[in-house]
C-alpha cells in the first residue's frame, strides 16, 4: 500500500477504470487486462509471482473446498488501522505537551527552545525520509518520528499561544479535527472521488507548493523578513488556505488507500504506512491552520 504522502513510498499506485487503488483491472472477457496496472495480475496482495506477500508467513491451508487454497491470515483491518494511528497520534500528543511544559519559550530562553525544536523536526525529516526507502513499515521509526515531529509541534504552538494569542492553539486543533471529520464524511458519501486525475493534480500542486515554500524560506534566510511574502499578509492567507486544501486533499488519498489495502488483504503490518500517512497529513493542515490562524489574528 502505498501513502498518499509523496515523502515516504515508493510502491505503486495502481488504477481501477479510472479509480486510484489496489482494484484489478479487468478486461471485457473478464481476464486481468495486463499493462494496464504496475501489477501485472492487478491486485498486488493477490497470491501469485506479482504479490510482493506471496509467501505470507501467516498464510494457512484451507482444504475445505477440495484442492488445497492458500487463506492468507493477518491481513489488516480498519480496527488495525484506527489503533495504529491512535498510537501514532498519541505520541504527537503526548510529546508535543511534554515539551510545552518543559521547553520554556520565555525571552530569555527562546532561542534554545527553537533550536531544539529546529533539531527535532530535521531528526523527524530524517526518519521519515528513511522509512520511505524501507520496503516494509518500521514501528520505531514510525513512533521515532511521531515522538521528535511532537517536540517540534509543542514549542512552535506554546511560542504561538505566549506572542501572538492564547486560544489559536486551540482552533487549530479543532480546526484540523473539522477538517478531519468533513473529508471523512465526504469520501464515505462518495462526494471525493480519488481517480487518476485528482491524484495527478493533487500531487503536481503539491510539489508546487512546496517548492515555492522552500524559495521563500530561501529568500528570507539571505534578506530577512518574510522572504517573498508568501507567509504573511494577503499572500500568506492566500497560501494558508492552499495550504489547508492540499492537506485535505492528501486526507481523500490516504482514505482511499486504507480502503483498498483493507479490500484486498493488505498485510497487517501495512497498517502501519496507513498510521503514518494519516499523521503526517494531519501535521500538515494543523500546521497550516495554525500559521493561518496566527496571521488572522496578528492583523486584528
Amino acid at each position: 500500500m502505498r501513502s498518499s504522502n509523496p515523502v515516504f513510498s515508493r510502491r505503486g499506485f495502481s488504477r481501477d477504470n479510472g479509480s486510484a487503488g489496489f482494484g484489478p483491472q479487468q478486461s471485457q472477457a473478464g481476464g486481468p487486462a495486463v499493462g494496464t496496472t504496475p501489477y501485472p495480475t492487478g491486485n498486488p496482495y493477490a497470491e501469485g509471482t506479482a504479490n510482493p506477500y506471496g509467501t505470507n508467513p501467516y498464510a494457512t491451508q484451507d482444504t475445505r473446498f477440495g484442492a488445497p487454497q492458500q487463506v492468507r491470515g493477518d491481513v489488516m483491518t480498519i480496527d488495525d488501522v484506527v489503533s495504529r494511528t491512535a498510537i501514532t497520534l498519541g505520541t504527537v500528543v503526548v510529546t508535543a505537551i511534554a515539551s510545552w511544559l518543559l521547553l520554556p519559550v520565555d525571552p530569555a530562553n527562546i532561542n534554545k527552545s527553537y533550536g531544539i525544536a529546529i533539531g527535532a523536526a530535521l531528526v523527524a525529516f530524517v526518519l521519515s525520509l528513511v522509512q520511505s526507502f524501507k520496503r516494509r513499515p518500521s514501528p520505531a521509526l514510525i513512533l521515532g518520528y511521531a515522538a521528535f515531529e511532537g517536540v517540534f509541534l509543542g514549542v512552535i504552538s506554546a511560542a504561538v499561544s505566549t506572542y501572538i494569542a492564547d486560544g489559536v492553539v486551540t482552533q487549530a486543533v479543532l480546526g484540523t479535527m473539522a477538517v478531519f471529520a468533513g473529508v471523512l464524511i465526504a469520501y464515505k458519501m462518495r462526494w471525493i472521488r480519488v481517480t487518476r486525475r485528482f491524484y495527478g493534480f493533487v500531487m503536481a500542486a503539491a510539489m508546487g507548493f512546496v517548492l515555492l515554500m522552500a524559495v521563500n524560506l530561501l529568500f528570507s534566510l539571505f534578506g530577512g523578513g518574510d522572504g517573498l511574502g508568501f507567509r504573511s499578509g494577503g499572500l500568506g492567507i492566500v497560501f494558508g488556505i492552499i495550504g489547508i486544501i492540499l492537506g485535505a486533499c492528501f486526507l481523500a488519498l490516504d482514505f482511499k488507500q486504507v480502503e483498498d489495502g483493507i479490500t484486498y488483504g493488505a498485510p497487517r503490518e501495512e497498517s502501519w504506512l496507513a498510521a503514518f500517512g494519516l499523521t503526517m497529513t494531519l501535521v500538515w493542515i494543523y500546521l497550516e491552520a495554525l500559521r493561518l490562524l496566527s496571521i488572522l489574528q496578528g492583523d486584528d
